[in-house]
């Protein structure tokens, strides 16, 4: 059995990553953590009602993450795998972008990252083993204009991964980043066709990606094959960089 909690749960991304976890094994209990939005995370936990459970988690909160956090152990006793997939953007040039964009970006993205690994550390110290999996974004590596808020902290959680990486490889626990591109998400159905085609344009593979491309990548880091990867940034991005 292995316990598996994934933040950002009721979108697109964070299903499709819940749903690799859930074919992977019969054994896997899955826990989505959400806040705000949850009719596609109680739709998965009514389809799985033994193995996916939703818990209300405000990743930027660390008394939020420590109410979730013994609730797992309670259940488990152990925390193997933790998937931080939380984010959101709020895109602006930075002559004119508000301070509380800013402060509210680097919150759900970077502090929210923070929160989570130092949640899940003692637990996963003690057992000696343990998979973190920081989905990060190309435009941490790649930075676009009118991003410098969520650039900064995508950027933050790569560089986060890599020194916490180095900090817990002793302890059989890996800590690895995920950058995806252009992902088939609700982001990307919100652009009009002509912003669409010249995204394709952008792309090597001249398509988006699919979540479930992303959550494939996501499974394997936290199997027992990945077991000697840690402190990576793999991008998924078809190609772009």
């Amino acid at each position: 059995m292995r316990a598996i909690l994934i933040t950002g749960a009721n979108g697109g991304l964070g299903q499709a990553i819940a749903r690799a976890f859930l074919s992977e094994s019969p054994e896997n209990v899955v826990w989505l953590g959400v806040f705000v939005r949850r009719e596609n995370v109680d739709k998965l936990s009514a389809e799985f009602p033994e193995r996916c459970r939703s818990v209300e988690l405000d990743v930027t909160q660390p008394a939020s993450w420590k109410k979730v956090v013994e609730t797992i152990l309670a259940e488990h006793q152990r925390i193997d795998v933790l998937v931080n997939n939380a984010g959101k953007h709020h895109d602006s040039l930075l002559a004119t972008m508000p301070v509380d964009s800013w402060d509210s970006i680097l919150k759900i993205n970077l502090d929210s990252t923070f929160h989570g690994c130092q949640a899940v550390m003692n637990s996963m110290v003690s057992q000696r083993s343990g998979r973190i999996i920081n989905i990060a974004s190309l435009s941490a590596i790649l930075a676009p204009a009118g991003q410098t808020n969520y650039a900064a902290a995508k950027a933050g959680v790569v560089a986060l991964t890599q020194s916490l990486a180095k900090e817990m490889a002793r302890l059989n626990i890996t800590v690895n980043a995920l950058c995806p591109g252009f992902i088939e998400t609700d982001t990307i159905s919100g652009m009009n066709p002509e912003e669409r085609k010249q995204a394709q344009s952008r792309i090597p593979m001249r398509r988006f990606g699919k979540p479930e491309e992303v959550a494939a990548a996501v499974r394997f880091l936290a199997s027992p094959e990945a077991a000697y990867i840690t402190g990576s940034t793999l991008k998924i991005d078809g190609g772009i960089l």
